[in-house]
């Protein structure tokens, strides 16, 4: 299962969920979205939206963990 790390890369650069959603040109509802459920599904241009308006790999912003830990 994947977890995505959006607002554990977003709050280390020091982006809150308005101003991610402003450099990213995604939408607030889904940055919000993806802040609050980091199980939410996402698709592959969201994450390079965001990848690239944080500065990092769209692989930074994923980990794979266990499904029991869900």
């Amino acid at each position: 299962m994947l977890r995505l790390r959006v607002k554990e890369v977003a709050e280390s650069k020091g982006f809150t969920m308005s101003g991610l959603s402003r450099a990213s040109d995604v939408s607030f509802r889904t940055v919000k979205r993806l802040f609050r459920n980091p199980y939410a599904d996402a698709n592959a241009s969201t994450l390079e939206k965001l990848a690239l308006a944080l500065g990092v790999e769209v692989g930074d912003l994923v980990e794979r963990v266990p499904d029991d830990e869900h």
